[in-house]
């Protein structure tokens, strides 16, 4: 009888493209040195006396504190203005856990091996690691803060190291790749443009507003 074909993973490509190679190359770098940054993966790791700061900083840029907290500051303003940026606050901050969702789910790359599951909070396509949620809602807060409030130059300064540091903190953490977490970046920074194209107002969305 025939010997059974071999899986294709286990076949050897005599010609593979110069694209395949470039791919493959890029992948293994970036979990090479994602896992030689992951120091804080765990309470054994080089860092690893970090790791509860880390995990401070994860919370500071979870997608639950910020909807709890732009909705109860929805409620308690009482100002026409504070009131639409709030609310457009809110969408994006749903637009952005919609998208990271769809897209986690179209993708399914796992977590990288090294991370230990212990998030704050977490649901069915949190399993899966691109993109990076935090990140893109570092991006997407970040310019939406700097857009639309009046702050002193220290704290925007401030502002935009409060989403670096949460970017890296996913890498040092080991719950994500360094692809993942710039993918999050760029989809947040481009998710906020969005936003903007689509921003609610009493003119445009006048149901919403008299909600409130």
């Amino acid at each position: 009888p025939a010997a059974a074909p071999l899986p294709e993973e286990d076949c050897m490509k005599l010609n593979p493209s110069f694209v395949g190679i470039a791919l493959s190359s890029l992948l293994a770098i970036d979990l090479w040195a994602s896992k030689r940054l992951g120091v804080c993966a765990g309470e054994g790791s080089a860092w690893g006396s970090a790791r509860p700061l880390m995990k401070v900083i994860e919370v500071s840029g979870h997608g639950i504190p910020w909807l709890l907290g732009t909705f109860y500051g929805l409620c308690q303003s009482d100002s026409s203005a504070a009131r639409e940026v709030l609310l457009n606050l809110l969408f994006a901050l749903l637009l952005d856990l919609v998208m990271v969702a769809v897209v986690k789910g179209l993708v399914k790359r796992p977590r990288p091996t090294h991370n230990k599951m212990d998030m704050f909070v977490t649901i069915s396509v949190d399993k899966y690691s691109f993109p990076s949620g935090h990140a893109t809602r570092a991006a997407l807060v970040c310019r939406f803060v700097l857009r639309h409030l009046v702050l002193a130059v220290p704290l925007r300064v401030l502002v935009v190291l409060w989403a670096l540091i949460v970017s890296i903190s996913r890498v040092m953490l080991g719950r994500h790749n360094m692809t993942d977490v710039l993918f999050g970046l760029v989809l947040g920074y481009g998710l906020y443009s969005v936003v903007e194209h689509c921003w609610l107002s009493p003119l445009n969305a006048p149901a919403l507003f008299a909600l409130w």
